[in-house]
């Protein structure tokens, strides 16, 4: 693509300025080349032409006929009417506009006008009308073809769907000099896709005689076409960073296993095959000499923590720091309870690094300290290593691939494990993970048995409370989560502080706290000792408690306002009950039921198989919000759609690599090469290599 050319700002378009550039800002178009991407988001087909004596109240019709009448209502709100009478000899249609006074400098009677709309009786019964038609005045469409599929975009307030149309379609007309093909050859006749010229002007000015059907599915050549490109640069991009690590040298751990043994004797469990399996696939990857860039998936309660110990364990043994990095400090704090635990009477020495936690720095860069748990507060720049080895990311979808390139700087090329605890499909693994191998932990731990969840209405409330004083009389502990932890009056939400007032009221006998995270977190770590020690009877929670500390006698799980939660976080806090001997159960209380909130109820209560759990969740919520992409260090897709689009993402990914094999730093397709860096917007100098 010329880049000068579709660079140019949307403002210096004709027909835009200052006000609407200002408009269209807010829906992502500030160059003629974001105007090009900025997709139809449906396309209405003109072509159902009926004379007014044909139509039927409830068709959606294009009509024609010269305006016999024009009239200005205006309501006891001072709200202004325009009206318009057509007729083209077989009767009459009325159409109104509603605020549109400019209107009535346009119509003028005797004037030909060509109206599409869905049509309805008045409501006098008098006239069949049609409220806020598309209009066209037929005299201005004579010298040109009257576009008979009509694209219909996403808008902004203050743009109407005409001047959307009129901008889009000057766009294209602009930029149709300056569009280059950017795609290797062989790829296009391979794939017999047409080219992108030809793609950017079916997708916003369709022909005449396009498949309506094709159209709205997007599922045309000439969408699949530009569907395909984003999808291949994608690709592209994320397997040069994976290239790049292949020509890395790294570090080849080979421990005498010494302290893993320890380790492992110590637990008072014992592995399940699924992480035995995990661990020597890990220990493997780190023998080699090329750097480990591993993702760990486990579902809730699947012991991905002690297989991460492991890992970093061969890199201690070895001489070399490993550091752990969390999303958030309780998880941070979480984890550094837990593998402290977990590490005791080995001769590890373990600190926690975040920003209420930041004065022992020294003691990282000295080498005094060899596993470090933190939060991103590890990226600074301040913060050195000594020798770091190897990295663990507790991903939670909140770091991408850029920011773990940035921790892995902080050592010689260390070895990366990230963890998930939600279970990824193969199409978002090759998109937002696509450039790490990755290890599947697809077994609970013996003796889990699987949680009964149910959805009760506010309006027995009382049930609930008789399973509290059940589970909790006959030597159960109790979570009580909530989304607030104080009363919000725009949102109507039960609050944490409000529900541990009232729990404490009703449940004198037992003992009830409050956990949340404007706690200091001495403060939490006090109270979940408590919890787990049993002294605490019902644990009133924000969603601190979704992930980290296990209290196997924790076996009823109430969840205030259900419906305000996703559904992995959902399926997060079911997971942590269920972990003893004891019968678990999961009570969901909702109170506003949106149809998205039913689907995922519906889900957690159907499902509690994690991969289950996430392909419901991107069908409700799509792969974006699910999987953090935005968040991730990736490119926006902005046509692409993750799941409807999974075939072509494979073919992407195909063409993709044999690109790489044939011109491994694209030094001989430099159009191709140009498109990617601005594809991924700066980001190249990560994977691009010399």
């Amino acid at each position: 693509m010329n880049v000068q050319g579709l660079n140019l700002p949307i403002q210096y378009l004709k027909g835009v300025g200052p006000k609407k550039a200002n408009l269209l800002k807010k829906i992502g178009i500030e160059t003629v080349k974001e105007a090009l991407y900025y997709l139809p988001s449906q396309y209405e087909d003109r072509r159902n032409k009926k004379s007014i004596f044909e139509i039927k109240p409830g068709e959606i019709i294009t009509a024609e006929g010269s305006v016999v009448q024009i009239n200005e209502i205006r309501t006891k709100t001072n709200l202004s009417i325009i009206e318009a009478i057509i007729s083209d000899g077989t009767g009459f249609l009325k159409a109104k506009w509603f605020n549109q006074n400019y209107l009535k400098k346009i119509l003028k009677e005797k004037k030909k006008l060509k109206l599409f709309g869905k049509v309805q009786i008045d409501y006098r019964g008098n006239y069949l009308e049609i409220l806020n038609p598309e209009y066209e005045l037929v005299e201005q469409t004579l010298n040109s073809q009257t576009q008979e599929i009509v694209p219909i975009y996403r808008l902004t307030e203050g743009l109407s769907q005409k001047q959307m149309q009129s901008i889009m379609q000057s766009a294209v007309e602009f930029a149709i000099p300056y569009i280059e093909e950017h795609l290797p050859e062989n790829v296009i006749k391979k794939l017999k896709l047409p080219t992108l010229k030809e793609a950017i002007k079916f997708v916003h000015l369709p022909p005449n005689n396009a498949d309506i059907k094709l159209l709205n599915e997007k599922t045309s050549d000439f969408h699949r076409r530009i569907i395909f490109d984003e999808l291949f640069f994608l690709q592209l991009g994320i397997l040069l960073i994976k290239q790049n690590r292949i020509c890395e040298k790294g570090i080849s751990f080979n421990p005498e296993g010494s302290l893993l043994k320890k380790f492992l004797e110590n637990l008072p469990f014992k592995l399940t095959s699924a992480q035995q399996r995990v661990i020597n696939e890990i220990l493997e990857d780190m023998k080699k000499t090329i750097p480990m860039n591993r993702l760990l998936q486990g579902d809730v309660g699947s012991g991905k923590t002690v297989v991460a110990v492991a890992a970093m364990l061969a890199a201690i043994e070895c001489g070399y720091q490993a550091a752990l990095m969390a999303p958030t400090e309780i998880l941070a704090e979480q984890h550094y309870l837990n593998i402290s635990s977990l590490l005791k009477g080995l001769p590890i020495n373990t600190l926690i690094y975040t920003s209420s936690y930041n004065k022992h720095s020294n003691l990282i860069c000295s080498g005094a300290v060899n596993l470090i748990i933190g939060t991103h507060a590890l990226i600074q720049e301040d913060i050195h290593f000594k020798n770091l080895g190897i990295v663990v990311i507790d991903e939670q979808h909140r770091f991408g691939v850029i920011q773990r390139v940035m921790l892995k700087k902080k050592g010689l090329n260390p070895d990366t494990l990230v963890m998930t605890a939600t279970p990824i499909p193969r199409t978002m693994a090759l998109t937002v993970y696509g450039d790490l191998d990755y290890s599947i932990l697809d077994e609970l731990p013996a003796g889990r048995k699987p949680i009964l969840t149910k959805v009760i209405e506010p309006e027995n409330k009382k049930i609930i409370y008789k399973m509290i004083d059940e589970e909790v009389s006959s030597g159960g502990q109790v979570y009580v989560v909530y989304p607030l932890i104080e009363e919000s009056e725009a949102m109507d939400l039960k609050s944490a502080t409000q529900g541990y007032e009232g729990l404490k009221k009703i449940f004198p006998q037992y003992k009830v706290a409050l956990i949340h995270g404007k706690m200091s977190a001495k403060q939490r770590e006090e109270i979940m000792k408590e919890f787990r020690n049993g002294d605490i009877h019902i644990l009133v929670a924000t969603t601190v408690i979704e992930v980290g500390v296990d209290v196997p006698n924790a076996t009823l799980m109430i969840i205030i306002h259900a419906e305000r939660f996703g559904l992995a976080q959902l399926h997060q806090l079911r997971g942590r009950v269920g972990r003893g001997l004891r019968p678990s159960k999961c009570i969901l209380l909702p109170y506003k039921l949106t149809e998205e909130a039913k689907l995922r109820l519906r889900a957690i209560v159907n499902y509690s198989d994690g991969f289950k759990i996430a392909e419901e969740d991107m069908k409700i919520r799509g792969p974006g919000e699910l999987f953090g992409v935005k968040q991730s260090g990736m490119p926006d897709l902005k046509v692409a759609d993750l799941i409807k689009d999974q075939s072509l993402l494979e073919i992407a990914r195909n063409e993709a690599e044999q690109l790489i094999q044939e011109d491994k730093n694209l030094s001989l397709h430099p159009k191709t090469r140009a498109s990617l860096e601005n594809f991924w917007k700066g980001k190249t100098e990560i994977f691009m290599t010399a």
